[in-house]
């Protein structure tokens, strides 16, 4: 029996990524509070946040993933906004212009612990106010770094990407799918 991997997370998304890599998994939602301080280094709060996620429901013997995503443009964190009008002024910010998509991953194993992040630049059209104020109605923004999500109507936002797009959508696969291979193979195997 292969074994299994812990996902300390509840993001639909990430969930549904690790099914599609078709890597077995078990989810349990992290006991860890985000602290984002405005002038934190973008690299090392995603680490430190997949750190955290992670420890925070690892069991000895056991594998566990943590992540964090967020997106940065201009010495900004734009972290997942508090109401519509917050995020309608991200959108707006990032209108036009490209940012980065920065995801920490920690992978802790029974006998190793690692921290790795991947990045993805993300170019927006320039976004008119009907379009915003459109995507700010149908609540799609909601507990999204930066505003949007790329795999729905955001995806409408987006020019062109350049890196792993799995990233932008929260779980970088060709970092995590590296790191597996590096130290815990055996969730690699097919069914």
């Amino acid at each position: 029996m292969r074994p299994t991997l812990v996902l300390a997370s509840t993001s639909p998304q990430r969930r549904t990524i690790l099914e599609q890599l078709r890597i077995p998994f078990v989810v349990e939602a992290p006991v860890y509070e985000e602290h984002d301080p405005p002038d934190a280094d973008p690299v090392d709060l995603v680490r430190a946040h997949a750190v955290g996620k992670a420890r925070s429901v690892h069991q000895m013997g056991n594998m566990t993933l943590g992540i964090d995503t967020t997106v940065h443009s201009g010495g900004r964190v734009y972290g997942k906004a508090a109401d519509a009008e917050q995020a309608g002024a991200m959108l707006r910010e990032l209108s036009g212009r490209t940012h980065t998509v920065l995801s920490g991953i920690c992978l802790i194993t029974p006998e190793d612990e690692a921290v790795e992040h991947a990045e993805t630049l993300v170019t927006f059209r320039s976004l008119d106010e009907a379009l915003v104020a459109g995507y700010l109605t149908g609540g799609e923004w909601r507990g999204r770094a930066g505003a949007y999500a790329i795999q729905g109507l955001g995806g409408r936002f987006v020019e062109r990407i350049e890196g792993d797009y799995l990233n932008v959508v929260g779980l970088p696969g060709a970092l995590l799918v590296a790191m597996l291979e590096r130290l815990a193979p055996t969730l690699l195997r097919n069914t």
